[in-house]
């Protein structure tokens, strides 16, 4: 965890961050910043679908897509559409510790059992499903694939600022990604 950069305080906010939504982002969650009242999002936040996250923030802030590693990959067009039609100009990029994206093959087991058992697939339907998806959806490690994706996305929307961070389950905080 060496790479985050922990936001205790306004001057903790990246310069390149300060006075955008990104900003407000961090002064909503870990600084409980009063909330403004929003009429139009201000930002994206693609964020894994882990259910241990919550970020505390005003109605009407942000879109939010939900994805297995915040992996928007397979979510550009919700990504095109917050850009193009709801008008937003930052991106939000957060992972987060202890993953289930992480080393998806050491639950293969696991995913098949619960597959067969939860929906009446045979086992090698499962199995077959697992190996399809697991190799596009795998993270590895967290950080390191945040910054893969927020690189990837900026090269596909340069006009776009993105902010690769990191929630920690521990405190429940938001962190930025150092990215030297």
């Amino acid at each position: 965890m060496s790479k985050l950069i922990p936001v205790l305080s306004t001057e903790d906010i990246l310069s390149a961050y300060q006075n955008t939504p990104i900003s407000k982002l961090f002064e909503y969650h870990n600084l409980k910043y009063p909330y403004e009242t929003y009429q139009n999002a201000q930002l994206l936040i693609g964020m894994c679908m882990d259910n241990r996250k919550h970020l505390k923030m005003p109605d009407n802030f942000a879109y939010i897509i939900r994805s297995g590693g915040a992996n928007l990959r397979y979510s550009e067009f919700k990504v095109s559409y917050a850009i193009s039609v709801g008008g937003v100009r930052h991106i939000a990029l957060i992972g987060h510790n202890n993953c289930g994206m992480v080393n998806l093959i050491s639950r293969k087991d696991q995913f098949i059992k619960g597959l067969t058992e939860a929906t009446g697939w045979d086992e090698k339907k499962a199995e077959d499903h697992f190996m399809e998806y697991a190799p596009k959806f795998e993270v590895g490690n967290e950080t390191d694939f945040i910054l893969r994706e927020a690189n990837r996305l900026r090269l596909r929307y340069p006009k776009i600022m993105i902010a690769p961070m990191f929630y920690l389950i521990e405190d429940n905080k938001l962190y930025f990604i150092n990215e030297n």
